[in-house]
């Protein structure tokens, strides 16, 4: 498909989050040391889990698919940014903005389905304890993972197309510091009516699927946990799930918060949310999951050690 013959528009400008270029350099530097540590955080967790033999289990196995994907997340978005930032430009192609697209929603979405395979994860830990190691085979654990990917990269290559079909007239200014596909469907100039037939429709199947897969497996642990003689036994029921849903709750708070209404209405305030699950969710990751963790504690502290 050529792409340029459905367009007018050969680049879109980034404005960023600010449009004053005194706060986007504070905003720049902000960024940059964001990217650095969600790198260095997520990246320490991975070797962490593949060094340490105790943690090779299936819930340290899909938090380090966790920490992947977080990488790839932030590394879509922040390095065009900082790029443009020290050539002093703003734009990027057409091309470059549908494949950041793309990459976006493929990665964006595969972190709900990731979410969602962990608390079936402490589901069975929790409620079929005897059955564990029967039902999480590492052959399953690869293969929920392996779904989940091809999922995501075809919902993101039907939206793709989608948006590769419209036509783009000479407003090609993006208040935003990446390609959010709700802020490029409002500079179109051709009708959206399918993409947002398509957004609210098959786009919401995907969201809301992993969602609800996350609160049918809590609303199972919670009503078993509370079946627990002693406060003692719930807490340690519990202790590996509050990390879990810390994330949780930062994550799809701020996707419903964005997404889940028309983008003739996207404002500032969702720009902000969205910054909050595509560059502050994979920076916290690694904190919450090994500030609360004895294990990965342990590991981390071992691999420090020995480098």
């Amino acid at each position: 498909m050529n792409l340029n013959n459905q367009t007018s528009v050969t680049e879109f400008l980034l404005l960023g989050l600010s449009g004053k270029s005194q706060q986007e350099e504070v905003l720049c530097g902000l960024f940059l040391g964001m990217y650095l540590v969600t790198i260095t955080g997520n990246l320490l967790i991975i070797f962490a889990i593949s060094c340490d033999p105790h943690l090779h289990t299936p819930m340290y196995f899909f938090l380090a698919s966790l920490s992947t994907v977080d990488i790839c997340t932030s590394s879509v978005t922040i390095p065009k940014m900082l790029v443009n930032h020290i050539v002093g430009s703003k734009s990027i192609s057409y091309r470059e903005c549908m494949s950041q697209i793309y990459f976006f929603i493929t990665f964006s979405n595969m972190d709900g389905f990731l979410l969602s395979v962990m608390a079936y994860d402490r589901y069975v830990a929790i409620c079929c304890p005897l059955h564990y190691t029967l039902i999480m085979r590492p052959r399953l654990c690869v293969l929920l993972v392996a779904a989940s990917g091809l999922i995501t990269n075809l919902h993101a290559l039907l939206h793709t197309l989608l948006m590769a079909q419209l036509t783009f007239c000479s407003n090609n200014a993006v208040h935003h510091f990446f390609c959010d596909p709700y802020p490029i469907l409002k500079l179109a100039c051709s009708d959206t009516f399918i993409n947002h037939l398509m957004v609210f429709t098959e786009g919401a199947l995907i969201f809301l699927t992993p969602f609800i897969c996350i609160i049918v497996s809590y609303a199972y642990i919670f009503s078993n946990v509370l079946k627990l003689p002693t406060a003692r036994g719930i807490r340690k029921a519990l202790s590996t799930c509050g990390s879990h849903l810390t994330v949780v709750s930062l994550f799809y708070g701020a996707i419903l918060g964005v997404y889940m209404h028309p983008s003739s209405s996207y404002s500032v305030q969702d720009t902000v949310a969205t910054v909050i699950f595509t560059v502050v969710t994979p920076m916290v990751n690694p904190f919450i999951y090994s500030l609360r963790n004895r294990d990965m504690k342990g590991a981390l502290r071992k691999l420090i050690l020995r480098s």
